[in-house]
């Protein structure tokens, strides 16, 4: 514990120093409270996760659409991979639905 003889040495700061110190960490505060109550308010909480969706979106589709054309037009190497692995799945649907039917005949 502190002895209470000691003394501090004294503020070598002027009064004014010592006030203008003080309205700047109020300042300070006052903005940074303003900032916390602006992240917490529902309507802006909402306004961010829309932003970053949006962003996170238009990324992905940027991303996708890279895949798919390039400087030149359309990869139709890419695009006939895609149309070959739809037609695929919809024989496998179709027979997959005849043997069902079949067998539910017999």
């Amino acid at each position: 514990m502190s002895d209470p003889k000691q003394r501090k040495a004294p503020d070598p700061r002027s009064v004014s120093e010592i006030e203008s110190d003080i309205a700047a960490t109020e300042a300070r505060l006052s903005a940074d409270v303003e900032d916390l109550v602006d992240q917490v308010q529902p309507g802006r909480v909402k306004e961010r996760a829309f932003s970053e969706a949006k962003t996170f979106a238009t990324t992905e589709f940027n991303k996708a659409k890279q895949e798919f054309v390039d400087n030149y037009g359309l990869r139709w190497d890419r695009v006939a991979l895609i149309g070959g692995a739809v037609v695929g799945t919809v024989v496998f649907a179709l027979v997959l639905r005849g043997i069902v039917k079949a067998a539910r005949r017999n």
